[in-house]
């Protein structure tokens, strides 16, 4: 008996959208093979970002090589379930629809024991068979096939590319350098201080924009630990960690009415009272002092997964 079709994201960041109705005009860069995400965020205003989130547009993304279950099928599009982004919303992984363009049926698992994610804030992947390149997002993650003097060869979704040996690691060799005497808490801070200045985007999970919890699941990705992909999730499961236990890499959560409501925001405790966190849609990555910060009063629980 078969099991689910399966499939990989073969653009550098896939969008995966609420509905086949949720992308505006001004979304088309987002939706072409390639993906033009550089131009779709350099020519958005605020108001369109803010936007994204008041419409609820946008559910999260793919980054290049993520493979997702098929669960529909519509004319162009296609709902996925991404496995590795938990959610309460399915219990197969995080739904969505993404352009069918977008997507190419995944082969059998290829060489899966070796694998090169990319460690540099973004990486040029070289196509052989298309004689072209994609600029890659921090931590996509591909299968090695080889590795050379000057870099990895690595299987895609359009078959075999090659990545700069300085822009990856390979999966079993640390790259932390100089940084094993530190805990996983300390050394995923340590990574999201690479990004201060990004500018936030709803449902971003690339390094080309980031949202509050897609950055706080980011990071602690690159340090191998996988967590839910929404705040909400994200602060019902973990180590609870009281105020005067905090450690660097612990995550803040926020909630509407100071602290009783929903919860809306997570931060990453960077130590010295202070918080890093991709804030809204008008503004970047930033490292703030929890003093006087205009949601101190609505922290309302914090928890450790490292």
């Amino acid at each position: 008996m078969s099991g689910p079709k399966r499939v990989r994201a073969a653009v550098s960041v896939a969008t995966v959208w609420t509905s086949p109705d949720s992308p505006r005009p001004l979304d088309e860069p987002a939706l072409r093979h390639p993906a033009a995400i550089t131009e779709w965020l350099g020519a958005m205003t605020v108001k369109d970002k803010l936007d994204l989130y008041g419409a609820n547009r946008i559910q999260t993304q793919m980054l290049y090589g993520t493979g997702a279950i098929v669960a529909e099928e519509n004319g162009d599009w296609v709902k996925v379930l991404i496995p590795e982004q938990s959610t309460r919303k399915e219990g197969a992984g995080y739904p969505g629809w993404v352009p069918k363009r977008q997507l190419m049926e995944a082969n059998a698992e290829a060489n899966a024991d070796r694998w090169a994610e990319v460690a540099a804030p973004r990486a040029l992947l070289t196509l052989r068979s298309l004689q072209a390149e994609i600029e890659l997002s921090f931590l996509t993650r591909l299968p090695v096939i080889e590795e050379t003097n000057d870099g990895v060869v690595v299987d895609t979704p359009h078959g075999a590319g090659f990545l700069p040996k300085e822009q990856v690691w390979v999966a079993g060799r640390s790259a932390s350098s100089g940084m094993e005497e530190e805990h996983a808490g300390k050394r995923l801070v340590r990574q999201g201080m690479r990004f201060i200045g990004l500018p936030y985007l709803w449902g971003g999970m690339s390094s080309f924009g980031y949202d509050c919890s897609g950055f706080a699941y980011s990071m602690h990705k690159s340090q191998g630990i996988l967590i839910p992909r929404d705040a909400s999730d994200q602060a019902v499961q973990g180590q609870r960690v009281e105020r005067d236990r905090l450690e660097p890499g612990d995550l803040l959560f926020f909630a509407y009415e100071e602290g009783k409501g929903r919860v809306h925001h997570v931060g990453i405790y960077a130590g010295d009272n202070r918080m890093l966190h991709s804030p809204d849609s008008e503004g970047c990555i930033e490292l703030v002092d929890l003093d006087g910060y205009k949601l101190a009063k609505e922290h309302c629980i914090s928890r450790r997964y490292w």
